[in-house]
């Protein structure tokens, strides 16, 4: 069994009476761990309160209150490739992710993500993403390296503030004529849950896509988001029919395979730039890592 060494973090949301009890509301809110096993975590007092104590199963249901638990697996597979940290001060760390590794805990991936070994590489556990990326993707990805100031680079993405650039190596029809092309339209989640689809409606999902060069079947292509849905620019490329190499979502879903690390899915975060609000100066940071050659 692997257990996280950090807690990991659940608010109970506002709702109407009659509560449910703190077993029932983890059972609903987690359903792939289930209630046996939420059940022995507490029992086990791997549950806590924001106070730090154990809860019990009498532990009443408190609306905007968080509970901290600790992520368990049976067995963690080791992702073999490291991150590199790009930048960092009092305030902001920048680390270019390898693919293959989550940024932060998820499904059958408890100690390995990015968060947990850069709390161990610089000793913060205050430390807290900004933004994220696909397990899937490699690039760069922003931590606060403190409350304080948290708030005011989060607001940075979600006011739009942030210009960042990616490049995909995708399959690719040397007839095609255009070489840059604006993407718009809906993305909500799809079936099976993992999965984004395109709907009609307002749009809520914005990509600028530009072709840098080709050689035979595929291409390298520069993409800006000006959004940031759920695996927007997997499903944009190929929804122009270039489909980034080794997708195993888009445009179809492809049968699960025991995991060899010998197919990165070709997407990189490559550069962020941002007016930083704590010093006020313009800032850009890049990632020295290389997609397969075209």
């Amino acid at each position: 069994m692997v257990i996280s060494e950090y807690h990991s973090i659940v608010v109970m949301p506002k709702i109407e009476t009659p509560y449910p009890t703190i077993l029932e509301f983890l059972t609903n809110r987690f359903p792939a761990v289930g209630p046996d096993i939420w059940e022995t975590r507490i029992h086990s007092k791997k549950v806590l309160a924001e106070t730090g104590k154990p809860i019990s199963f009498t532990t009443p249901y408190t609306p905007l209150k968080r509970l901290y638990y600790f992520k368990e697996v049976e067995e963690e597979v080791i992702i073999p490739f490291s991150e590199r940290i790009i930048f960092c001060n009092e305030e902001l760390l920048v680390a270019c992710k390898p693919h293959f590794l989550p940024v932060i805990p998820a499904g059958p991936y408890v100690n390995e993500c990015l968060l947990h070994r850069l709390k161990k590489t610089t000793g913060n556990k205050e430390l807290s993403p900004i933004n994220r990326i696909d397990r899937e993707t490699a690039g760069l990805v922003l931590f606060s390296m403190n409350k304080k100031n948290r708030g005011r680079y989060q607001e940075l993405f979600m006011n739009g503030k942030v210009e960042k650039t990616y490049e995909a190596v995708a399959h690719y029809d040397p007839v095609q004529r255009l070489s840059s092309w604006i993407v718009e339209n809906r993305l909500v989640t799809g079936d099976p849950w993992f999965r984004m689809k395109t709907v009609p409606g307002r749009p809520n999902a914005v990509s600028k896509i530009s072709l840098v060069r080709s050689g035979k079947n595929r291409a390298l292509f520069r993409l800006c988001p000006a959004t940031g849905k759920k695996h927007q620019l997997r499903l944009h490329l190929s929804g122009l029919g270039f489909p980034i190499l080794n997708d195993r979502y888009y445009p179809n879903l492809l049968p699960k395979k025991k995991l060899t690390f010998s197919d990165p899915l070709q997407l990189l975060a490559r550069k962020i730039q941002f007016t930083d609000p704590v010093s006020l100066k313009s800032v850009s940071y890049e990632s020295e890592r290389q997609l397969v050659e075209v």
